[in-house]
């Protein structure tokens, strides 16, 4: 079944104002690798993980790992903000210098996941084992050993920071967006656990055994959508009276959340452990961290990044002032706001050899 997430279902209500791109691009590729008995932290095995990608360019360019977010996809990535304002002539990640692999981590798109028929039955997995699917992907699937660039957006940037840590020489640049390298907490998680709560007590879920989606899942989603995301200069904007506060939430609710229970509950609950913090002196690679100020689910009044950016030794932080036009935790879907900068990078950034 199709995967709406929050943020999905948020950057197709909110970013419309952004200025739209043409594609300038290849058409992409779509591929897919069996990992023969991959094994999860848990320390079940599945004898066969189906890891479907996409890719852009030829195989000759130079490799970029490109990462989405929860509930997302390649597809998802293959919007005229993001990918129309990177893989063109001329754009940062020219597809013609430039070997774009986009995978669908594990539980998403047409990977392997819960929805295929082993229901809860699936091996819970979290984003180290999502990262080290990615691994096998590009070093045996696709033969790759040294990627130019590591970039990821929201989960993707979360997986790009362990990406830094858990193989620092797998590339020469690491992008990590919309993300902190820090341990899953506060408003972040708490918000994700209540969603999750709500789903999994919804009589409908019936323990993952379902006979139709729960009724209360399209409620707890759009909860979470609005509370962490969308920026608060743009809803005052967009929704500066009732009237049109409520016509916000209606249009929302109106909106068909088909994503599918378990699929959605195992990939928001992948989230629970995620903390890199305690490797960050190993990431290798040059690292630039993007977020937005207007960032709700990493606010950067907390100074935890701050902090944290102070243990890599050849990183730094660029961070997106909030205006009317920034939609907080979507403002990384738009690459203008930071394509300069990522051309800059790339332009200057040293190559590393394994």
């Amino acid at each position: 079944m199709k995967f709406i997430s929050p943020a999905a279902l948020s950057a197709a209500l909110t970013l419309a104002s952004f200025s739209a791109m043409a594609a300038d691009y290849p058409a992409p590729k779509q591929g897919s690798w069996i990992a023969k008995d991959f094994k999860f932290h848990t320390g079940d095995t599945m004898p066969e993980l189906r890891l479907h990608y996409t890719t852009i360019g030829e195989p000759t360019g130079q490799p970029v790992l490109v990462l989405h977010g929860t509930g997302g996809s390649a597809a998802s990535m293959l919007t005229p903000s993001f990918a129309g304002g990177l893989f063109g002539a001329g754009q940062p990640l020219d597809s013609a210098k430039y070997y774009i692999i986009i995978p669908d981590s594990i539980g998403h798109g047409k990977s392997s996941k819960p929805s295929d028929g082993m229901k809860t039955a699936f091996p819970k997995y979290n984003y180290d084992d999502m990262v080290d699917a990615q691994y096998r992907l590009v070093s045996e699937g696709l033969g790759i050993k040294q990627l130019r660039l590591v970039i990821g957006n929201s989960m993707g940037g979360m997986h790009a920071w362990i990406w830094g840590v858990k193989y620092p020489e797998a590339m020469d640049v690491l992008v990590p967006m919309a993300s902190q390298p820090t341990e899953m907490a506060a408003r972040n998680w708490m918000l994700r656990r209540i969603m999750l709560e709500t789903i999994r007590s919804d009589p409908d879920y019936n323990g993952g055994n379902y006979t139709a989606q729960p009724r209360m899942m399209k409620y707890a989603i759009h909860a979470y959508g609005i509370a962490s995301a969308g920026g608060t200069l743009a809803y005052q904007t967009q929704a500066p009276t009732a009237d049109k506060a409520n016509k916000m939430v209606n249009d929302r609710l109106a909106t068909a959340v088909t994503a599918d229970a378990n699929d959605f509950v195992y990939a928001w609950a992948s989230s629970q452990d995620y903390n890199p913090s305690a490797g960050l002196e190993k990431i290798a690679a040059t690292l630039l961290a993007i977020n937005a100020a207007d960032d709700e689910r990493n606010p950067p009044e907390t100074g935890v990044t701050d902090a944290a950016m102070k243990r890599i030794r050849n990183g730094k932080l660029h961070l997106i002032p909030a205006s009317t036009e920034t939609r907080g935790h979507l403002t990384t879907g738009n690459a203008k706001f930071y394509a300069k900068q990522l051309q800059e990078l790339l332009q200057t950034a040293p190559r590393r050899t394994m």
